[in-house]
């Protein structure tokens, strides 16, 4: 019985954790139509977006994160990088 519970705790903290992703994005998204708007746009630094894209393999890696989640984010993430 012990080993149920914990892997019923597992899958509600990486539901609880796919949740919170999905909130993020909305955020960024709804940020994104408000800088179509006229509003100054939120500033991350590369590096920040590189270290959030690295632990995003990592979650995708160790299974908390599904390729459909991992896809979208990733795309969100890129979608943040400038090249020159």
């Amino acid at each position: 019985m012990s080993g149920d519970r914990f892997a019923k705790r597992e899958r509600e903290k990486a539901k609880q954790e796919r949740s919170a992703r999905k909130r993020e994005r909305r955020d960024l998204r709804r940020a994104g139509d408000g800088e179509q708007m006229g509003e100054a746009p939120a500033a991350r630094s590369q590096d920040e977006v590189l270290a959030e894209l690295a632990v995003l393999h990592d979650e995708h890696e160790s299974g908390r994160v599904s390729f459909d989640d991992f896809e979208v984010a990733k795309a969100d993430l890129l979608a943040q990088l400038h090249v020159q």
